[in-house]
């Protein structure tokens, strides 16, 4: 069994790259990805762990784009993370990140009187690039919401009143950059984007034009009827498939490494399919 799609602390989960790994081969996993948002941070400490506990880290990030106004996340797989054309840009989307939570935290205390800064959300979470998960956690533990799910639906969320979107880094740009980086490109979870049809079916089609690899077709909390519609994009683009958990430790407690709600299954075959695709780059 293997999760293509892992959070460790370097972004918003809550488990440390080596306490992944050390979980990863209790639950009997033989590989996952780490793929933190817009970091890479994790992976050196993850590989090094993986060797002790006879279990594959796969290089990963998720990058965090803007297509039409909505928020898409591409998975990188396989990438070479310390190839210096990809630390560059990397920068930059990180920059885009770190101004937009500045305007974000701005948002806050106008809109909401709260005592958010980002220099205070850089303080509570050492190393992490700060996510919206961060700002809910920070909102929870200063008793300004009673929850993390209402921190979103009050101040944060995409139609919320405090949400500020990210600076225009395409969901074509982040392909291009993986592929530079002789990675695997991957459209995470497209359901969650709550986009028609046609309008999924263009994004995808744009995005095979730019060397998208592969679609997110097995995924936590997909309904039977998702993960179809997933396979079937899947054959129509001539695209793999790929699968992942999402996990985030308790930032995401119903979601568990590997196995998601509990039905999740991510088949070894799935990353030999993979490994033939780099193969040929």
């Amino acid at each position: 069994m293997i999760d293509l799609h892992v959070h460790s602390n370097q972004s918003d989960g809550t488990y440390t790259p080596a306490q992944l790994v050390q979980y990863a081969a209790k639950k009997g996993l033989t590989a996952f990805a780490l793929t933190d948002h817009d970091t890479t941070q994790g992976l050196d400490a993850a590989i090094a762990s993986a060797r002790q506990h006879f279990v594959t880290v796969i290089p990963g990030i998720e990058f965090s784009t803007v297509y039409e106004e909505k928020d898409i996340h591409i998975l990188g797989l396989f990438i070479d993370y310390k190839a210096p054309v990809f630390l560059s840009a990397l920068a930059d989307f990180v920059a885009s990140r770190e101004r937009r939570n500045e305007k974000m935290c701005q948002k806050l205390r106008e809109y909401a009187g709260m005592d958010i800064h980002y220099k205070k959300l850089l303080q509570a979470f050492p190393g992490a690039v700060i996510t919206r998960a961060h700002y809910a956690r920070y909102m929870l533990d200063h008793g300004y919401v009673g929850s993390m799910a209402e921190a979103f639906e009050r101040f944060i969320g995409d139609r919320a009143p405090c949400f500020i979107p990210r600076e225009k880094v395409t969901p074509m740009q982040a392909v291009r950059l993986i592929r530079q980086a002789h990675g695997v490109p991957v459209l995470a979870h497209p359901p969650l984007y709550h986009m028609s049809d046609a309008r999924l079916e263009g994004l995808v089609d744009t995005l095979a034009d730019c060397g998208l690899a592969g679609i997110e077709a097995l995924y936590s909390t997909y309904t039977a009827g998702e993960e179809a519609h997933m396979k079937s994009l899947a054959r129509q683009y001539g695209l793999l498939i790929t699968g992942g958990s999402d996990f985030h430790g308790s930032n995401k407690p119903d979601i568990d490494l590997g196995t998601g709600r509990g039905n999740l299954h991510v088949p070894d075959s799935i990353l030999e399919d993979l490994h033939k695709y780099q193969e040929n780059l």
